[in-house]
């Protein structure tokens, strides 16, 4: 409405409000309609903006900040010197470079083969298999640590049989190879899943061409199939890699601490926060993570991996015979024996009285779980909450952007999808290290408790790490919503708060639930973060309390029963998850045919 239809007032009638079509608010609204945006969606990207500038911005400049800055306060590189001079610290970066390269390639000597053969033959139970191979991600690797030490160990049930059938042992678990083992069976199905995915695509026309020019058996693998499955296989690798060199609690629970996460962890539990190699290690940890990525980059990089049919249509499937059928079956049946290993091992240790230098436990009960029936609920409680609020400020914070992102042009929306999706790179523990220093100082008005080391802390760690997850399940869900669904309710006389509650959010809700369950699933097992952030013994969540159960012999029972429990419910949210994904596709096949 312009100024000019504006009709004179009578005389004496009071002069009409005019204040709320100002110069500078009608500047306003002409500023955001020229990018698409409402003045709530404006303040609702500031606020995600401010949100992620206090909860992970600062945190990890201040982790720089202290890593960069000599006793005067000058800008100095004295601490990284001092960390390549000590000769732990030496030795810790090369163990950790060395540890995550092996368990890349020891997880590869697994995924590669079982994906291979998943999609080059025609196989029996091949679903289940695929199933199976994935479950190893529903345990985390610090929870069938100690289960893995009982079976693989010098005294284990492997060892003493070959000892006693061949009058030898394999040194499984001894020092970082027992990091590496336990790592590679927990993360290999991220390279399975990646490279059965990019195997899957593969045009087949590509692989008959080669055929006919005379390639076959391993040649025709070396030389066609893995060089264009490599996107997927460069992925898994890389994930795998950033993965093992953020994982704290399994080094510590096998007794190595000469790795940077652990030497990070102790420097800053038992020096305090103010001492500086412990910001070193994390920078050192955040670059070597961010070298990974850019590795993988790099290796793609200038090759094309097009395929000239949509899907690609995969490999083309053979029949095995007898003999091949057999070597296959062995294989597979070999992987899958000792990647579920650690949780027969920790469902054994759950309901076994003794089992110290035997084969298998002496006898069975169910004490343990009375114990952490009696014992555990509040951890159990404590990770429901935490686990829960985390998930929904993912869903609230990662749908909001996410439409932001797609439905508006509002300037600098893209660099703060950039930023939230940076979390899934930065290591839970130097996430919480720099949370710690950031807000150690800062009191609570009533308690006077330190917030870095109140439990509201842990669940904004959870969070940030999460967003991620729920970030892409909320973009994905908004690209399958045509925006002229919501023009034709607003063209109805549909408020823009109405179309979102009405339209939109309903819609979404299969891919919501999907991001909040995947966000409540990997939270409910965090422990990098949770070990610096967890002050107190009543606020500690199930991921603490197994870590706290497994470090004294007599508790390992009660731990192992906790992990059980853990495993449980990360397997009944990781099958919501998938359910409710299959629900969606279904739902957007019919709509399509």
């Amino acid at each position: 409405m312009s100024a000019h239809n504006l009709e004179a007032p009578s005389p004496g009638s009071p002069l009409p409000r005019l204040a709320t079509l100002s110069p500078q608010a009608g500047r306003g609204k002409n500023w955001l309609a020229r990018y698409n945006a409402s003045p709530a969606q404006a303040i609702a990207l500031a606020a995600i903006a401010l949100f992620l500038i206090a909860f992970l911005i600062v945190p990890l400049l201040r982790v720089l900040i202290v890593a960069f800055t000599a006793p005067d306060g000058s800008f100095s590189l004295v601490h990284f010197g001092d960390f390549f001079r000590t000769s732990l610290l030496r030795e810790a970066f090369w163990n950790s470079i060395y540890v995550a390269a092996m368990t890349v390639a020891l997880a590869s000597l697994i995924a590669v083969p079982l994906a291979t053969i998943l999609a080059r033959f025609h196989f029996r139970g091949a679903a289940l298999v695929h199933t199976l191979g994935v479950v190893p991600l529903v345990m985390p690797p610090f929870v069938g640590a100690v289960a893995m030490q009982l079976i693989y160990g010098r005294n284990g049930t492997i060892n003493l049989l070959l000892n006693d059938t061949f009058g030898f042992r394999i040194p499984f678990m001894e020092g970082l190879n027992g990091v590496i083992f336990v790592e590679a069976l927990h993360y290999f199905p991220f390279i399975l899943l990646n490279l059965s995915a990019s195997l899957a695509n593969i045009d087949s026309s590509m692989e008959e061409s080669a055929q006919n020019l005379g390639a076959h058996g391993f040649t025709l693998f070396r030389r066609i199939v893995f060089p264009l499955a490599l996107p997927g296989y460069v992925a898994g690798a890389a994930l795998v890699f950033v993965k093992v060199f953020d994982d704290l609690a399994t080094p510590l629970l096998l007794n190595v601490t000469s790795m940077l996460a652990p030497q990070a962890y102790l420097k800053i539990t038992s020096v305090g926060i103010a001492d500086p190699q412990g910001y070193v290690i994390s920078v050192i940890m955040i670059c070597c993570s961010l070298g990974a990525m850019l590795l993988s980059a790099l290796t793609l990089r200038g090759r094309d991996f097009a395929t000239t049919q949509r899907g690609g249509g995969g490999l083309s499937r053979r029949h095995l015979g007898r003999g091949g059928t057999a070597l296959a079956i062995a294989f597979v049946a070999l992987a899958l024996l000792i990647s579920l290993s650690p949780h027969i091992g920790i469902f054994l240790l759950s309901i076994g009285t003794v089992w110290s230098f035997a084969m298998l436990p002496d006898a069975y009960t169910l004490a343990h779980y009375v114990t952490v029936y009696r014992e555990a609920g509040p951890l159990i409680a404590n990770t429901m909450l935490y686990c829960g609020l985390a998930g929904l400020i993912d869903i609230v914070l990662g749908a909001t952007l996410a439409y932001i992102v797609l439905r508006t042009r509002l300037p600098g929306r893209q660099l703060v999808q950039q930023v939230a999706m940076s979390a899934v790179a930065i290591p839970g523990l130097v996430l919480g290290i720099g949370l710690l220093r950031t807000y150690f100082d800062v009191k609570l008005p009533f308690s006077g408790e330190s917030l870095a080391t109140f439990w509201f802390m842990l669940v904004i760690a959870y969070a940030v790490r999460r967003l991620p997850y729920a970030l892409t399940a909320a973009t994905a869900a908004i690209q399958q919503l045509h925006v002229s669904l919501e023009e034709a309710a607003e063209s109805l006389g549909a408020r823009k708060l109405g179309v979102l509650s009405r339209i939109v959010v309903p819609l979404m809700t299969g891919g919501l639930l999907a991001g909040f369950v995947t966000s409540f699933a990997t939270a409910a097992v965090e422990l990098s973060a949770t070990l610096l952030l967890v002050a107190r013994a009543p606020d500690a969540p199930l991921s603490y309390g197994i870590y706290v159960y497994m470090q004294a012999a007599a508790g390992r029972g009660p731990g192992a029963a906790l992990g059980v429990i853990a495993v449980v419910v990360v397997a009944i949210a990781t099958y919501i998850a998938f359910k409710i994904a299959e629900r969606e596709r279904g739902l957007k096949t019919r709509e399509l045919f």
